[in-house]
């Protein structure tokens, strides 16, 4: 039997939900797939992640030249090197991910005239990112190429309403929802070691509530709202706690220095930087809250992990974020810059034992199966199927 053949294609392997997306579609698809996975490079400020496909046994085939940023020279190459490897892999399907890949992708799946020409937006560039003159470039682009693919993928209900009812990228009836799926196993198991360890390496103490926020250092996830929510705590929320910050990115020495300055104003080393975190589930399982300020979002993996590692969460109700918290069981979700209620949420999370423990153990039931690679698998498949065969 002829297999399907699909080649997939990311911007870049680095730490986030993109690339455990397509590590997952690419290696869990049924025996009626052969995948192909191509994917860029890591921006300067960011971790390579190669090691994720690689800890699966696949080897992504990596084009230098895809890369973040407009660069007309380079995305000329990257082009080019997509037509020859589409010319010899000759895809039935072409499934791209995220901005970049989605437009050197798309078009060369165009030119190419592949069968099936697919998009998924993981988050999207029009809002909190850029002035409008760009914003606007961004949207004018993704329409031209919305209008040659077969269908656009969002993650989320919240997305689709984003990108087909108010950007009108395309007819919502052109996009497919299908959410993200993750192994989460690992975030369930040895939960109770794991949490002594970490516990152990940051000098929690017993009883100190550890709250975290995961993510790249970059305007768009907002740390500035988060340290200002620090600052605004009750005194004894703040004594009874420790902030971690996880992640590295551009605005790294500006947040540095805040902290500093605002450790010094609460008088001790409240909150710390560990840059990034490989080993997330054993590092989750040591925390009792993970926040999240992002002003825009596509679905944040961030959230989907603490819950499967039993850790409550808070978040600005931004992208899908509605879709992944249950509102009051395992977790509350804030709306957008509003700081005073974010606070509020927080401390009464902090000052409640008992309410922590509700939510611990309502997190795993939540979203174990919403959120599973085989779930996410067999939903693509049957998209793919059905595309094909009209």
């Amino acid at each position: 039997m002829k297999k399907i053949k699909v080649l997939r294609i990311i911007n870049r392997f680095n730490l986030g939900g993109p690339t455990y997306n397509v590590t997952f579609l690419s290696r869990f698809m049924s025996d009626e797939f052969e995948t192909m996975l191509v994917g860029g490079v890591p921006d300067i400020h960011e971790t390579d992640s190669l090691h994720i496909p690689e800890s699966y046994g696949l080897k992504p085939v990596i084009i230098p030249e895809l890369k973040r940023e407009i660069s007309f020279k380079e995305d000329k190459k990257a082009l080019k090197k997509i037509r020859e490897i589409i010319r010899e892999f000759q895809p039935d399907v072409v499934h791209t991910h995220a901005s970049k890949a989605g437009a050197l992708g798309r078009q060369a799946a165009i030119k190419e005239k592949v069968p099936v020409i697919l998009h998924t937006f993981h988050g999207h560039v029009f809002h909190s990112y850029f002035g409008k003159v760009k914003t606007t470039f961004y949207k004018t682009v993704e329409r031209k190429l919305a209008r040659k693919s077969t269908r656009i993928i969002c993650i989320s209900n919240k997305q689709k309403e984003e990108i087909g009812s108010i950007h009108k990228i395309c007819p919502p009836e052109k996009i497919e929802v299908i959410p993200l799926g993750f192994d989460l196993s690992k975030f369930n198991s040895g939960k109770e070691e794991n949490r002594k360890q970490v516990r152990s390496e940051y000098n929690l103490k017993e009883g100190e509530i550890a709250v975290a926020i995961i993510g790249r250092l970059a305007p768009v996830k907002d740390h500035d709202f988060f340290l200002n929510v620090i600052e605004n705590l009750p005194k004894s929320a703040i004594e009874k706690s420790k902030f971690f910050i996880v992640g590295d990115g551009e605005l790294k020495e500006e947040i540095e220095a805040r902290v500093k300055e605002l450790n010094k104003k609460l008088g001790s080393e409240r909150i710390l930087m560990t840059s990034w975190i490989n080993d997330i589930d054993r590092f989750n399982a040591g925390m009792d809250i993970i926040a999240l300020t992002s002003k825009n979002e596509g679905t944040p993996v961030s959230l989907i992990e603490a819950q499967a590692s039993g850790t409550p969460v808070i978040s600005t109700d931004v992208g899908g974020v509605q879709d992944i918290i249950d509102e009051g069981k395992t977790g509350f979700i804030i709306e957008k810059n509003d700081l005073n209620s974010y606070v509020q949420k927080l401390s009464e999370m902090i000052e409640d034992k008992k309410m922590l423990e509700n939510m611990s153990q309502n997190g795993w039931e939540f979203v174990r199966e919403k959120f599973s690679y085989t779930r996410l698998c067999a939903d693509m498949e049957k998209l793919y199927k059905k595309l094909l065969s009209e």
